[in-house]
C-alpha cells in the first residue's frame, strides 16, 4: 500500500507541474533567437564520440551530413569513450577510413580512447591525446556467468529446445561445455586479429610490436606515443591547430550541427546530454498519452 501511495503522489506531482513545464517550453521556443541556428558558411567541423558505443546510426548520420557539405575542409573527431560493441565501432572506423582520403581528419583523445573507440578513430590522419588520456585496450572480450546454483535455490528450472550444438553457447544457465568454450575462444581470437591488423595498417606499426601496444593493455598518453598509437600529446587547442594546418584553413569557421528549436532551448537549460534525454522523454510521454487517448475513444 505504501508503494501504491508513493506512486500516486509521483503521478500527482507530474500532473500538477506538467502544464507549467509545457508552458515554459512553448514560451522558450517562441523567444529563442534565430541567431542560435547554425550558419551555413562553415569550413571545418567537429564531431564528438562520447560514451559507450552501442550503435553507430546517429553518429554516422551526423558524419554523413558533414561529409556531404562541400564547404567542409577538415573534421575534428573528439573522442571520450571506453569503447563498446565491435560491429558499430567497425562501422565508424570504416567511415573515417573513407572520409580521410577526401579531407583531413584529426582525432583528439579527450579522456578515454580505448578498445572500440580507439578502433573507431584509428584511421584519422593524426591522433592527438590529452596528457591525462587513457588509450589502447586493444583486445576483445566475451563475458558470461554460470548462475545455475542461484537458479536452483530460487526454484528456477530452465527448459531449452535447440537445433545446433552451439546454439546455446554463452548461456548463463549452466557451465559452458568444452565445444562451446572452444568456439567462443576462436571467435574472440578472430576478432582480435582483425583489430590488431587494422591498427598496424592504419598506424603503420610492425606486427612484431603487438605484445607492446595490444594484448588489452591500457596505456598512458606517454606510452601510447612511445608505441605509435598517437602522433602527439597536446590539448584540444593543439588538435584544432593541427587540423587547420593539414586542411590549409586560414580563417576557420566551425560547422554547427543542425538542431531544431526544441533541442536548442533544452540545451540552454540542461546542457547537451540531459537535453537529449529530456527531449526523448517528452516524445515518449506524448506517445504514451496518445495511446491512452486513443484507447479511451
Amino acid at each position: 500500500m505504501k508503494i501504491f501511495h508513493l506512486f500516486t503522489k509521483i503521478l500527482d506531482f507530474i500532473t500538477k507541474y506538467l502544464k507549467v513545464f509545457i508552458f515554459l517550453l512553448v514560451v522558450g521556443l517562441i523567444f529563442t533567437p534565430k541567431d542560435d541556428l547554425p550558419k551555413q558558411d562553415a569550413n571545418v567541423a567537429r564531431i564528438n564520440l562520447y560514451g559507450t558505443i552501442l550503435q553507430s546510426d546517429t553518429f554516422l548520420e551526423e558524419l554523413e551530413k558533414i561529409e556531404q557539405n562541400p564547404k567542409i575542409q577538415g573534421i575534428l573527431l573528439v573522442i571520450d569513450s571506453p569503447g563498446g560493441a565491435i560491429a558499430p565501432s567497425v562501422e565508424i572506423s570504416e567511415a573515417i577510413k573513407r572520409i580521410h582520403t577526401k579531407i583531413p581528419v584529426v582525432a583528439y583523445a579527450q579522456g578515454t580512447m580505448a578498445s572500440g573507440s580507439y578502433l573507431a578513430g584509428v584511421w584519422a590522419d593524426s591522433i592527438v591525446a590529452n596528457r591525462g588520456a587513457l588509450l589502447g585496450s586493444i583486445g576483445v572480450i566475451i563475458n558470461g556467468a554460470d548462475i545455475s546454483e542461484l537458479a536452483e535455490k530460487l526454484g528456477i528450472k530452465p527448459q531449452t529446445l535447440k537445433a545446433g550444438i552451439y546454439k546455446e553457447a554463452g548461456t548463463f544457465m549452466r557451465k559452458w561445455n568444452p565445444q562451446e568454450e572452444a568456439m567462443l575462444k576462436d571467435l574472440v581470437e578472430e576478432q582480435y586479429k582483425m583489430f590488431v591488423q587494422e591498427v598496424t595498417l592504419a598506424r603503420k606499426i610492425s606486427l612484431q610490436e603487438e605484445p607492446n601496444f595490444a594484448q588489452g593493455r591500457i596505456l598512458s598518453a606517454n606510452n601510447a606515443l612511445k608505441f605509435k598509437l598517437i602522433d602527439k600529446i597536446g590539448s584540444l587547442y593543439d588538435a584544432q591547430e593541427l587540423l587547420f594546418i593539414k586542411a590549409n584553413i586560414q580563417n576557420p569557421k566551425w560547422h554547427k550541427e543542425e538542431k531544431d528549436k526544441i533541442e536548442i532551448y533544452l540545451e540552454k537549460i540542461f546542457g547537451d546530454n540531459i537535453a537529449l534525454g529530456v527531449q526523448n522523454g517528452i516524445a515518449l510521454a506524448l506517445e504514451q498519452l496518445s495511446k491512452i487517448w486513443l484507447k479511451g475513444n
